[in-house]
């Protein structure tokens, strides 16, 4: 990959997933449902990664793009089609919906704002897939099956960590969902999605392919968008308001993000 291909690279990805998100900003004002804003950049996303993996910015052979894209295509579709089912239930996400309380009649020109700067830190990620697909070695090796093995123990628990929290809300329990990976983690789905991104992170670098490394900012990106800014901070915000003590008690005995036994728990 050359620095003009690298620079067309970082184009197209940027410019890719500022359209999406200037979609994002419609959907939310036309529905009135801020839910929508993360099913667009999930397939926005997805799509994007799709085809910079398969356009011709690098020397990366076929078979190496083609897998890079069907796992970018294959998260979007997971991903998406999960929020996509949540947010078809509810009126806003509680998240958005403080932040437009917040900002009161500044609010349609300040989502607008967040979101294209929700579209210039998804660069990384984008980038990262597009960088995994074109690095040169010419045909498929131990790295690449290292990224697949990866990126499906990331989807798979992603998967199941959606599906225990499912099963608990249509059970009517009520409360804090402190069942299965929801025991050993409060957000057992943020760290498998952390995991997924670094599969990018394990194809794409490798000697000579210098633009390989850069692929190391896409898991980064990733953690540091779920643990400092737009996950865990205003969730545990909106369950602290929601369930109170009994959401404190369970930030006492739970990991934040790596699933680890609960403290207090038989050894």
């Amino acid at each position: 990959m050359t620095i003009a291909s690298f620079a067309a690279a970082v184009v197209v990805v940027a410019m890719a997933m500022s359209a999406f998100m200037a979609l994002a900003t419609v959907v939310e004002r036309r529905t009135g449902n801020s839910g929508w804003i993360d099913v667009v950049w999930t397939f926005g996303l997805g799509l994007t990664g799709t085809v910079a993996a398969l356009l011709p910015f690098g020397a990366g052979p076929m078979s190496r793009r083609l897998l890079v894209a069907a796992l970018a295509l294959g998260w979007a579709l997971r991903l998406g089609l999960h929020i996509a089912r949540r947010t078809a239930g509810i009126t806003e996400d509680p998240r958005y919906a403080k932040l437009k309380r917040d900002w009161g009649s500044a609010a349609p020109r300040q989502m607008a704002r967040l979101l294209q700067m929700q579209a210039l830190v998804s660069i990384p990620l984008g980038l990262g897939i597009a960088l995994a697909a074109h690095r040169p070695a010419p045909s498929l090796g131990w790295q690449d099956l290292a990224g697949v093995v990866v990126f499906v123990a990331g989807l798979a628990g992603g998967a199941i960590a959606d599906g225990q929290l499912r099963a608990f809300a249509r059970s009517g329990t009520g409360g804090v969902c402190d069942r299965g990976l929801w025991r050993w983690s409060r957000h057992p789905n943020y760290f498998f999605e952390c995991l997924l991104w670094c599969s990018y992170a394990l194809i794409a670098p490798a000697a000579g392919y210098p633009w390989g490394w850069i692929a190391l900012l896409a898991p980064v990106c990733m953690t540091l968008l779920l643990t400092r800014i737009s996950g865990i901070p205003p969730l545990e915000e909106h369950m602290l308001a929601k369930h109170g003590e009994a959401y404190r008690a369970y930030q006492h005995q739970t990991s934040a993000l790596i699933p680890l036994p609960p403290k207090g728990a038989p050894s």
